[in-house]
């Protein structure tokens, strides 16, 4: 990997296609190198091939399961040991949108080992380096089902809750440096991973669902006005202000050392 020519390398997982993809490209046109990571290689590299030619920057293909204990330990190798690292974008992630009592155990641990163990492991893999250069850009990628659940989504909003309280407590943590952590939620999105979910992308109202380009645009321009959580589908961004405050207050109030009034205990 001795061929960067910018100095400055995003790693995009998830990259192969839909969101990643679109993170892969926009990135490269803003001058970034790129190690796009995913599970299939051929589209890597035709991704690759691509992004170089109507770029002109140089491109790493990492063909990598990321719920695989190898493949996850090196990626985890090159966060920590690359130095151009300047970006990482935690875009990987799986769906299995299934009533809890009838889905499989495969299912539920793959979605809580991609989306949650990979996510994690890939962040502490690249923070000290960050913490050292007192620079560096994190982006988590979850979505609306974090602080929603339906029936069938149960454990994947359980992960995506858990981006969503680990990447606001990551924020606090690194307040007073120049380390960037955004935290995305995307609402319904065209992209493959409804195809295996359960539900397709078809049955869903498609007045609702947006583009991949859009998302990452919304997602782009969010972090360039120095948003730290961003809804790219939600106008009216009081709407998530009121909701922050109703849940400080409500944790507030849970403050107090004895039980609520309501309790009557014996």
């Amino acid at each position: 990997m001795s061929d960067y020519r910018s100095g400055k390398i995003a790693v995009v997982t998830g990259a192969s296609s839909g969101i990643g993809a679109v993170y892969a490209d926009r990135l490269a046109a803003r001058g970034y190198d790129l190690v796009l990571v995913a599970r299939r290689a051929d589209r890597l590299q035709a991704l690759a091939s691509k992004l170089s030619a109507e770029h002109g920057r140089h491109v790493e293909v990492l063909g990598a399961d990321l719920t695989n204990e190898a493949d996850l330990a090196r990626v985890e190798q090159l966060l920590a040991t690359n130095p151009a690292v300047k970006v990482l974008i935690n875009n990987a992630g799986l769906a299995r949108l299934a009533n809890f009592s009838e889905a499989s155990y495969e299912d539920t641990q793959a979605q809580i080992a991609l989306n949650i163990v990979a996510l994690t492991r890939l962040t502490h893999a690249v923070l000290p380096a960050f913490k050292l250069r007192n620079e560096g850009v994190i982006v988590n990628v979850a979505s609306v089902l974090g602080i929603h659940a339906w029936s069938a989504s149960s454990v994947y909003s359980g992960t995506k809750g858990f981006v969503v309280n680990f990447t606001r407590g990551l924020q606090e943590e690194l307040a007073d440096t120049d380390i960037r952590v955004q935290l995305l939620l995307p609402a319904s999105t065209a992209t493959e991973i409804w195809d295996n979910s359960g539900i397709p992308l078809a049955a869903l109202n498609q007045d609702s669902v947006m583009s991949t380009e859009n998302l990452v645009d919304a997602a782009l321009s969010g972090f360039d006005q120095g948003e730290k959580i961003t809804w790219p589908s939600v106008a009216d961004a009081s709407l998530w202000d009121t909701y922050d405050a109703a849940r400080a207050k409500l944790f507030a109030a849970t403050q107090t050392g004895k039980p609520a009034p309501r309790y009557k205990l014996s």
